[in-house]
């Protein structure tokens, strides 16, 4: 992986981006700024190719997480923070499409505020082991593969009933 240029956030030009928008792909570093531009409609950029040989299964964005209930300004301290310290920067992996079979595999905003705010969650993901795993799920080429990997794993199994119970919760 070649290393990429910090982009800055769009909407308030002050905090390297950590996510983009799923339709137009603009930067952006937080939920705050995410809201301010959502005020006004953004378009899908045009893609290159003009007739795939066979239709696209739907797309859905994979985002990072936003830290729900954080005030903006936090939000910004903290990123400012990290992206003015002294050591070396990290690659912040960009989001990808995600093919879906079925929409109802696809997680609701309640359900993913759920899993965001959950402290247990939260607590588990702190497991550097646990980080690993999951980065090694994200970043390969065979996702499928490293998931049932990461399924002998009994932390990694724990962490993902923790998840599960979330999602259950908030229907």
């Amino acid at each position: 992986m070649c290393p990429r240029a910090a982009q800055t956030c769009e909407i308030c030009k002050k905090v390297v981006s950590r996510y983009k928008c799923p339709s137009c792909i603009l930067p952006y570093c937080s939920l705050a700024c995410f809201k301010i531009h959502k005020e006004t409609p953004c378009a899908k950029p045009s893609s290159t190719e003009d007739n795939p040989a066979s239709p696209p299964k739907e797309e859905v964005p994979v985002e990072r997480p936003v830290h729900v209930g954080e005030a903006t300004t936090d939000i910004v301290e903290k990123t400012q923070h990290k992206a003015s310290a002294a050591s070396p920067a990290k690659e912040i992996p960009v989001a990808r499409p995600l093919h879906v079979e079925e929409e109802k595999f696809v997680l609701e905003k309640a359900q993913l505020e759920a899993i965001a705010s959950s402290s247990e969650i939260r607590e588990a993901l702190k497991d550097e082991s646990l980080q690993k795993l999951i980065y090694n799920i994200d970043s390969s080429s065979n996702p499928l593969q490293e998931l049932d990997e990461a399924m002998r794993v009994e932390a990694f199994r724990e962490f993902t009933d923790k998840i599960l119970s979330n999602i259950s919760k908030s229907k």
